[in-house]
């Protein structure tokens, strides 16, 4: 299968002052998200992707913008609303520091598949579509581009920590250990047999490995060699 470069957008002015934006609209990237956003493109610039898809909110759009400016060639650019942010109803737009007041605070640390937001969506229900998403469009970009295509995936930090929980082989209610941080970027190879996870909220260091290694579904007992050199 092709190989997905999990983005999460950069910083933004509600991520500085402490808001939950959900989906809420002019929510866009700040002087420091743009600089992430920057330095992630400058990242992926040396590899050739077959394409980004992305949340159609802006601040993912935004820094799709900042890969795809450092790429060359024409890429297939798509807009997927099943990779946008949760729908975290009632809690859209209120400051954390409130939310963690609330009683179901402790639930969604500790038990996020039994969380349904107050006039929102379900942490299972985000997982279910973005898990699909990101499968349907692994598998389209593999029959159009080949098994080493690489494409960018642009989202937000709870879908992409409940993609890699889904890649791990996690249960929802643990994929709170995982950390996504703006701009970051994971790299999930779904193989014929399982996903392999070959980095998680990585923000620094280049990314030869998907120009001098083939990734395989097939896991190299004793762990294998590495990666070639650059």
């Amino acid at each position: 299968m092709a190989t997905v470069l999990l983005v999460r957008h950069g910083r933004t002015t509600a991520n500085a002052t402490g808001l939950l934006a959900g989906r809420a609209a002019g929510v866009s990237l700040d002087s420091v998200g743009r600089d992430q956003a920057a330095l992630t493109g400058d990242r992926i610039a040396p590899v050739p992707i077959a394409g980004v898809v992305s949340s159609p909110l802006e601040r993912c759009q935004q820094t799709a913008a900042y890969i795809l400016e450092r790429q060359t060639g024409a890429l297939k650019t798509l807009v997927d609303p099943a990779l946008t942010e949760c729908d975290y109803g009632q809690w859209q737009g209120r400051a954390l520091s409130d939310l963690a007041t609330e009683d179901l605070w402790p639930l969604v640390q500790t038990q996020p598949s039994a969380v349904v937001f107050p006039d929102g969506e379900s942490m299972a229900e985000m997982q279910a579509r973005s898990v699909a998403a990101i499968r349907r469009h692994d598998a389209g970009f593999e029959a159009e581009y080949g098994p080493e295509a690489v494409w960018v995936a642009v989202s937000h930090g709870d879908i992409i920590k409940s993609i890699l929980a889904d890649a791990l082989g996690m249960h929802l209610d643990l994929f709170q250990r995982i950390n996504v941080g703006p701009a970051s970027v994971s790299i999930v190879h779904y193989g014929t047999s399982r996903p392999n996870v070959y980095a998680t909220n990585t923000h620094a260091g280049e990314l030869s490995l998907l120009t001098t290694t083939t990734l395989s579904g097939d896991a190299p007992v004793g762990g294998g060699a590495g990666q070639k050199a650059p």
